[in-house]
């Protein structure tokens, strides 16, 4: 039987990437995302290239429905032994015009997202004394004008990813973090027309001041993480691993 891997924010961008990768490497994956119709085309990518994958609509911040996902999954595919904490969102603005709503949502399926479904996934993974984690951060943990939300939810992530490696590592589970850099998905695109720039003109911006001169795509991502999940990186844990292309170096 197929391991398991459990992608959130999967219906598209870098969460849709992963979970495609994680099928190629023989997992069977379920894609979490909040509208579970919104999966449709992720499943079916994967199942065309000869993956399995089923869809789970789910709100990473309803305690309720994370656990019914959870023991849906384990219940459909069998068991989880990854999984991939990549639900998000943005509401940018700067200090000064940014509502505590705008704060609170971010906060909230960001960080409270990563903690509910890490909790759910752990009871199976300690069971069986393996497993694998990986959050996604962002370089914006590293600051960025008008995201005072957004980053210290990324970086927020960051000391869970820690503090996880510590509390699961004694149960053969590995915790670590991407911070993902510019990469080209609806939500780039989205902030383009927010500063009302093309999203070639953005990508083309972003391109110029990173030494590597290009911007990211979502296997980008899902390669970093293909090796996070792997035997290879099994002495590997609490650990953020910058994929930017060398832009905030």
């Amino acid at each position: 039987m197929s391991k398991v891997a459990v992608v959130t924010g999967a219906a598209r961008g870098i969460g849709a990437g992963t979970a495609a990768r994680l099928a190629a490497d023989g997992f069977a994956v379920a894609i979490v995302d909040l509208d579970e119709a919104a999966c449709k085309d992720a499943v079916d990518a994967i199942a065309a290239a000869g993956g399995t994958a089923i869809a789970v609509g789910c709100n990473v911040t309803d305690e309720n429905q994370v656990a019914a996902a959870f023991e849906r999954i384990a219940a459909e595919l069998g068991s989880v032994d990854v999984l991939v904490n990549n639900a998000g969102v943005l509401r940018d603005n700067l200090l000064f015009k940014m509502s505590v709503d705008d704060w609170d949502l971010v906060m909230s399926v960001h960080l409270k997202g990563a903690f509910l479904c890490t909790r759910e996934a752990q009871k199976y993974m300690v069971k069986q004394k393996s497993g694998k984690i990986v959050n996604t951060s962002s370089v914006s943990a590293l600051g960025a004008r008008g995201q005072a939300n957004y980053s210290a939810a990324k970086m927020g992530i960051q000391g869970l990813t820690r503090t996880l490696a510590m509390e699961l590592g004694p149960f053969g589970i590995n915790v670590n973090a991407v911070a993902p850099g510019f990469i080209v998905t609806e939500m780039t695109d989205a902030t383009a027309a927010r500063v009302g720039v093309s999203p070639e003109e953005f990508r083309a911006e972003a391109a110029k001041i990173t030494p590597l001169r290009r911007v990211g795509e979502p296997a980008d991502i899902a390669n970093v993480v293909s090796f996070l999940v792997s035997d290879d990186a099994s002495f590997v844990t609490g650990q953020t691993i910058y994929v930017d292309g060398g832009r905030r170096l």
